[in-house]
Parts: C-alpha cells; sequence; structure tokens
C-alpha cells in the first residue's frame, strides 16, 4: 500500500468512528430530493471533522500537485458526502496555487463526482471561484457550463461567480451567466441564479435591479425571490412580481 492509499485508509476509518448514526439519518433525509434519491454519507458532525481535516492536511500540505490531486480523487471516488467536503476544505488551503489546470481539474470533478448542491457549492463557490480571481481570463470558460446537461454544473457556472459579485467585480459577465440561465427549469440551478445576483446587488444595485426589473415577468420568481434578499424595500418592489 503506498502512501496515498494508507492516508485514504486511515481517513476512513477516521470517519467511520466518528459517524454519529442519527446524524446520518438526518444529513440523508434533508437531502432526499422529490424522485427518492439521496446523499452517502457518513454522518460526522463538523466540530469531528475538524481534527480529521486538520490531520489530512498535515500529511499532504508538502505533497506534490500531482500527489495531492490523486490523493482528492481517491477521496471523490468513495462517494461519502463528507470525502467531498474534506476534498473542498483542503484544497481551500492551496487556493492560491489554483490556475488554468486546476479549473479544468475542478471541472473535470463536477463533470464525474458531484452529485448534490453541498459539494457543488464547495467546488464552486471556493476552488473555481479562486482559480477565476488569480486568472480572470478564464471566466469566459464558464459559459459552455451554462448548456450543460448536469444540473451541478449549470448552477456551478453562476454559484463560481459569488466571489467576484460580492467585489463588485465582472458584472457584465455574472450578467450574461444570469441571463443564460435565468429561466432554466431546474429549482437547484434557479436558486444558484438568484443567490449569484443576490450577492452582486450590495456593490452593483443598480445594475441589478435595472436587469431584474426589464425581466420580472419572464424571470421564475423563485429566482426573483432569492436575488431581492437583500434589497431595499424600494427596489424589492420594483422588481418582484405582483
Amino acid at each position: 500500500m503506498d502512501e496515498i492509499d494508507q492516508l485514504l485508509a486511515e481517513i476512513h476509518e477516521l470517519m467511520t468512528a466518528a459517524a454519529d448514526p442519527s446524524h446520518r439519518e438526518g444529513v440523508m433525509r434533508f437531502f432526499t430530493e422529490p424522485d427518492g434519491r439521496t446523499v452517502d454519507a457518513y454522518g460526522v458532525r463538523q466540530p469531528a471533522m475538524k481534527p480529521i481535516e486538520q490531520f489530512a492536511y498535515a500529511q499532504v500540505k508538502h505533497w506534490t500537485p500531482a500527489k495531492r490531486n490523486r490523493f482528492c480523487a481517491g477521496l471523490w471516488k468513495n462517494g461519502k458526502l463528507e470525502s467531498g467536503g474534506l476534498v473542498c476544505w483542503l484544497y481551500r488551503r492551496f487556493a492560491r496555487q489554483c490556475g488554468a489546470a486546476e479549473f479544468k481539474l475542478f471541472e473535470g470533478w463536477i463533470d464525474r463526482y458531484v452529485k448534490n448542491w453541498a459539494n457543488c457549492d464547495g467546488v464552486s463557490s471556493w476552488l473555481v471561484a479562486a482559480s477565476l480571481m488569480n486568472d480572470p481570463a478564464l471566466i469566459p470558460g464558464l459559459t459552455g457550463w451554462t448548456r450543460s446537461k448536469n444540473r451541478w454544473k449549470r448552477r456551478a457556472a453562476a454559484v463560481s461567480l459569488l466571489q467576484e459579485a460580492k467585489q463588485g467585480r465582472h458584472t457584465t459577465e455574472i450578467l450574461a451567466i444570469a441571463e443564460a440561465l435565468r429561466c432554466d427549469q431546474d429549482p437547484m440551478v434557479q436558486k444558484g441564479v438568484g443567490w449569484l445576483l443576490k450577492e452582486t446587488y450590495p456593490k452593483q444595485p443598480r445594475a441589478v435591479v435595472d436587469y431584474l426589473e426589464s425581466r420580472r415577468e419572464t424571470t421564475p420568481r423563485l429566482v426573483l425571490r432569492y436575488a431581492a434578499e437583500k434589497m431595499t424595500a424600494q427596489d424589492k418592489a420594483r422588481v418582484m412580481r405582483k
């Protein structure tokens, strides 16, 4: 057994030992979708995850990127909710190293491994976002994601821009992604679009209000409701349908 497989086995043992069966049942109920699908989880509560995260980071922080990526792939293949969360937590420690190569890596993870909104948002709002912050020329690469058959990839196209939205940057590109996804029929994608517009609003209120006001009759109410959460009463009245 090589060093990567050894660490994967140790992480599995730690998570199994820390698992709370009642919490696992609650997590699975929380993530159950209308068609009955749900997540596979150990049932580890967040306080119990912290020492596992620190243990994993202590092992991998000096590894080469290639070795680290192999370890992360092993975690994803485990299929557990917490394993994907651990990948996201670990890779945030290396955010400054994220660029074009990592952007493609993260896209591959979304394509192959992401099966729920928690892992989707972890990869997109922190990891893909780090690549975009370090190399804004990557932002146009999200456009193709909006046409994916994968609901989580479409949601990720919006959620990946949250950090840019909070800084008031790249508003034109943000509104272009919102427009591409605005009428998506999937509620999880609609929520992602509304979330993106909500975070854009504080720094770019006029741009968001003008955008939504002109489209309020054709925009799903779920998008409008999420987008309006941080708006003034006056702005909310302008964008919400009666």
